[in-house]
């Protein structure tokens, strides 16, 4: 498939909100992914908003006869919506945005199989995935591997590639569900729609990252090694593709296994943008760009979206101005004052709950969902930080255990560790070199005792080696509660002034 550039002046007519008919027989597929119950503006940056994205996407309808809306999974769980109302007004609203086909991310599974089922059961878009298959019938007569669509005499083939459960969705929350590996699904899947079916175009929808990590499975891995996927539209990295960047770290544009270039698309998070894909039904070329979701559409947002979101929006309010704290600096969602302040405090909930010293305290990246601002901070802000039913576990674990875990943590950039820990790794294989704990290198004979969460202690994160510890002692509450309770016992009248030493880092 050849790629081609959208004409400028037609971009620029359609931004402006003028609707503007398509030259020619095209096909365009909107899409979205891992907006994580973002339904409001993100207060930190004011992109995004699920009523400004229906401003574009109306428009994109108006100015185009062939337009699919399609979604590569996490639309639940990162804001107050979902703690407080588990789902139910994410997938309403995705419904009233008129979403054709829809695929699962790990999130949907947060809250159990249960809650998942009860979540999409009813709603309105066909549902695919090629390499999950569900024990629960009702669950498996709702999804399909593929679906064709036909457009202007063009057949255009969709399929749905899932990440492996195992070490990134808690044990038990994907009871029923069998995994297939993405790749032979996806190749054996996509041959079938191009030599079986006579599909002109496949496009995969996926939910497995950008880049490999953990078991390996990544969109450009699935690009390199297939033959008849012409398109893949991305989710779970976060990860944000944007062909005007001109990034050469994040090409969008990658050869498959006959050397022929394909597309690679993802938005980023949080509904702040949305990827637009054009394929040309007459030549079958196709190109794609990157749209911001941004104030300039306020004036137009649809009072539906509105009234459908305000019975849900009293709560969120509520929490997000209920001061807890007060810092003195902001602290990003990824920095090392965040991390190194939740792992300081990791340390000292575990000894409480160990009614001894541990060795260190350790959170993961993953489950840290935002940061938080300079001067007042909110109960909701600290909720919507740590959303996950996550409870704080100390286990006792063997020197050569830790090692190999803090290996898989260098490999991803996975977590951080408290004040008592440095470890230092290759910037070139990511194997730690050195990993000292109080001055002391890590005896592979010794035992430690950490703080952590049960996530993580399972084997979340594909951290493994942790699930040779033995568990000491475990908090009743969950992570949030336990931080809140602590922020407010600790620092009333007194200011967050965290630590941004970098304290796992690379070799110098």
């Amino acid at each position: 498939m050849k790629i081609k550039f959208l004409m400028p002046f037609a971009a620029a007519l359609l931004l402006s909100g003028f609707p503007l008919k398509s030259f020619g027989d095209d096909l365009v597929i909107i899409h979205t992914n891992d907006t994580h119950s973002q339904l409001d503006p993100d207060d930190e940056t004011d992109l995004g908003g699920i009523g400004r994205r229906k401003v574009l996407i109306d428009s994109i309808r108006k100015a185009h006869d062939n337009v699919m809306l399609v979604d590569a999974g996490d639309v639940v769980q990162g804001s107050l919506y979902f703690n407080l109302h588990h789902g139910e007004i994410e997938n309403k609203l995705m419904d009233k945005l008129g979403y054709d086909l829809r695929i699962l991310g790990n999130h949907e599974f947060d809250d159990g199989m249960e809650m998942l089922k009860k979540n999409i059961i009813d709603t309105k878009s066909q549902w695919l995935s090629t390499n999950y298959k569900f024990a629960d019938p009702e669950l498996a007569g709702k999804f399909s591997p593929f679906t064709i669509r036909n457009f202007d005499g063009k057949r255009i083939g969709f399929i749905a590639l899932n990440l492996e459960p195992k070490g990134m969705i808690s044990e038990g929350n994907y009871d029923g569900v069998e995994y297939v590996d993405p790749y032979k699904a996806a190749n054996a899947t996509a041959w079938a729609l191009k030599n079986l079916d006579s599909c002109d175009v496949v496009v995969a929808l996926t939910h497995i990252g950008y880049l490999p990590t953990g078991t390996g499975t990544s969109d450009l891995q699935l690009a390199t090694n297939s033959r008849d996927i012409d398109v893949i539209i991305g989710g779970h990295s976060h990860t944000t593709i944007d062909p005007a960047a001109k990034d050469p770290r994040k090409p969008w544009l990658v050869p498959n296994a006959d050397g022929r270039m394909i597309l690679v698309t993802q938005t980023g998070k949080s509904g702040k943008n949305i990827g637009e894909v054009t394929i040309n039904l007459d030549d079958l070329t196709s190109s794609y760009k990157l749209i911001p979701v941004t104030s300039r559409l306020d004036d137009r947002i649809d009072d539906d979206i509105v009234e459908m979101i305000a019975p849900y929006k009293a709560g969120v309010d509520s929490l997000m101005t209920l001061k807890v704290a007060e810092s003195a600096v902001a602290m990003a969602k990824d920095s090392n004052e965040l991390l190194n302040f939740l792992s300081d405090y990791m340390a000292v909930r575990g000894k409480q709950l160990a009614g001894k010293k541990i060795d260190f305290g350790m959170v993961n990246v993953g489950g840290v969902r935002r940061g938080l601002p300079k001067g007042d901070i909110s109960e909701g802000q600290i909720l919507m930080m740590l959303p996950f039913n996550n409870k704080i576990e100390v286990l006792e674990i063997k020197g050569k255990d830790l090692l190999e875990n803090f290996d898989v943590m260098a490999r991803d950039g996975s977590a951080s560790v408290s004040a008592e820990v440095e470890a230092v790794y290759d910037p070139l294989t990511h194997k730690c070199t050195g990993v000292f704990i109080a001055g002391k290198p890590v005896d592979p004979n010794k035992t430690y005792y950490m703080a952590t969460i049960d996530y993580l202690a399972n084997g979340g994160d594909y951290m493994t080696p942790l699930t040779r510890a033995k568990k000491v002692a475990v908090s009743p509450n969950k992570f949030s509660t336990d931080f809140l309770d602590y922020l407010r016992k600790n620092y009333k009248g007194k200011v967050i002034n965290p630590s941004s030493v970098q304290r796992i880092h690379p070799a110098q």
